[in-house]
Parts: structure tokens; C-alpha cells; sequence
């Protein structure tokens, strides 16, 4: 549901985190909610302000039951060196916070109890965003060095599919403690492991339609790299093979020719990655 608009930014909270809000009005738990609501919102004001920084388009920050997420539109702009300082910037925040409530405590401002309830609130959030699971800041990370040496399109694959096995592994921890009988439900953990669970499902159908919006955005590749004059990173092809099949073998910060060969090993047609981009769109809008 939509809250507000700041410069363009459109922040909402997702239904089910209302409900937990009002909850915790009955539960007497709402000054630490709206904490942590507070801290992660400033997490991802500082995932949203990196991005701005560096040109990217922040088109939604939104709260959602457990955690926060910031929208960014690609456009080209997003290299995975920028995605790496965008997905740091995030718990960078949290280490900040974390100095201001220690110098807080070490002149002796505010409740004691509190401040140490926001410094071990901060450092929870920190360490588990940087866990290396999509999507976590962690997860995007991995992914955005992973998608530096290999294709993009085997990172997406690769790296969802690792991230939805160690989202199940976190749900059959919580069901293992459970089942054991040392311990209660453990309900959050549960409730965390769904959730990694069904974000990486989702995006792991939605990769066809982000590898069509890489495809999309090559010509920023292609600028950046005339810019510089670096040289074009060479894929061997033959006739027969299906333009898919080439383009899935495209590396995020690379600018690639295609040289196509006969079966003596001769070269027939070299080919600028945009051509077989083009190509390939015409064929499927025929």
C-alpha cells in the first residue's frame, strides 16, 4: 500500500507489515518494532542514495514484513561494480548507526538498555543482509562478482538456484530444531527461510525476462567500452548455432565480437554483439 513520495521515490508498506505493526500494539511490543522499522528504512535509504549517487534511478523503497527493499531501475548504468557499492551501502548505514549509539552511550545519553537494544538490533540487520543468499545485500554481492569472469546468464541461473537451496536448508534447520524438541518453534526462522524461499523461486522464473532486459541495455556496454577503447572479448560461433545459444554466453562488463566459423576452422563473418542482438529481436518479433 502507498505511503508517501519524496523526490520521486515512492515508499510503501506491504499489508501484512501493517498488520504486524498493529499487532504490536496489542502485544505492547510497538517501540521496538518501529525501531527496527526506523533501521531498516534508513538501510535502504542508504541503498537508495548510493544508487542515486551514481546515476541509477531509485523508483520505489518498499517495507516489507521482514526487511525493506529499494527499487532500482537499470537503464544500462547498473555495472555490477556500482551494484557492489549500492548493495554495501546498505549495512554501511547500520555501522553507522551502530558509531552514533556507542558515542551516545559513552556520554551517557539516553536509556541504556535501549541503546544496547539498537546497536545489537543493527548488528543483526547488517550481518544477515550480508549473508551471500539472493536477495540479500550479501547474495547481490556474490552474484555481481560471480557475473564478472563468467556469463551473465549462467550467473542468474547458478546463482538463484544456489540461493533457493540454502533458503530450503534454512527451513529444514528450523523444522529439524522443531522436530528435535530442544527447542520451541522456531517461528521466525521459519518464517525467514519461506520468505528467501519464495523471493528466489519468483526470480529465478523471472530470469528470462531480466536477461532480455541485459540484452536491452547492451548498448551501454558497447559505450563505455568505445569510451575506453578496450578490446572486445572474442566468442567462437559456427553457422548452425542458435543466436540464444550465443547470446547466453555474454559476460556483464565485456563487449564481445562473434566470429563465426566453418567447420575447417575459417572464419566467415565477424559479427558485432549488437548485430546478433538485433537479429535475435527481429526473429522473435516476426
Amino acid at each position: 500500500m502507498p505511503l508517501i513520495r519524496v523526490w520521486d521515490v515512492r515508499i510503501s508498506l506491504h499489508p501484512f507489515f501493517v498488520i504486524i505493526m498493529m499487532t504490536s500494539l496489542l502485544t505492547g511490543h510497538f517501540i521496538e518494532l518501529i525501531t527496527l522499522f526506523a533501521i531498516v528504512f534508513i538501510h535502504e535509504c542508504g541503498h537508495a542514495a548510493a544508487a542515486a549517487l551514481l546515476g541509477c534511478r531509485v523508483r520505489s523503497i518498499q517495507m516489507l514484513p521482514f526487511g525493506g527493499v529499494a527499487v532500482i531501475e537499470d537503464g544500462g548504468k547498473l555495472t555490477a561494480y556500482r551494484e557492489i557499492v549500492i548493495a554495501l551501502a546498505g549495512p554501511l548505514q547500520n555501522v553507522l548507526m551502530v558509531g552514533v549509539v556507542v558515542l551516545l552511550r559513552q556520554f551517557q545519553l539516553g536509556d541504556p538498555v535501549f541503546l544496547e537494544y539498537i546497536i545489537n538490533a543493527n548488528m543483526l540487520i547488517a550481518l544477515f543482509n550480508l549473508l551471500p543468499v539472493l536477495p540479500l545485500d550479501g547474495g547481490k554481492i556474490v552474484q555481481a562478482i560471480v557475473s564478472l569472469w563468467a556469463p551473465y546468464y549462467t550467473t542468474l541461473m547458478w546463482t538463484y538456484r544456489i540461493s533457493i537451496l540454502c533458503s530450503a536448508g534454512v527451513i529444514l534447520t528450523a523444522v529439524s530444531q522443531w522436530l528435535s524438541g530442544d527447542y520451541g518453534v522456531p517461528l521466525n526462522l521459519l518464517l525467514i527461510g519461506f520468505f528467501l524461499l519464495y523471493s528466489n523461486v519468483t526470480d529465478y522464473r523471472n530470469v528470462p525476462y531480466r536477461f532480455i532486459r541485459f540484452l536491452m541495455n547492451r548498448e551501454a556496454v558497447f559505450v563505455r567500452h568505445a569510451a575506453t577503447g578496450s578490446l572486445a572479448q572474442p566468442i567462437i560461433s559456427f553457422p548452425a548455432k542458435p543466436l540464444d545459444a550465443i547470446l547466453r554466453l555474454l559476460k556483464r562488463e565485456r563487449y564481445h565480437m562473434v566470429y563465426v566459423m566453418n567447420k575447417q576452422g575459417r572464419i566467415m563473418a565477424v559479427l558485432p554483439e549488437q548485430r546478433v542482438i538485433g537479429t535475435y529481436f527481429q526473429q522473435n518479433t516476426d
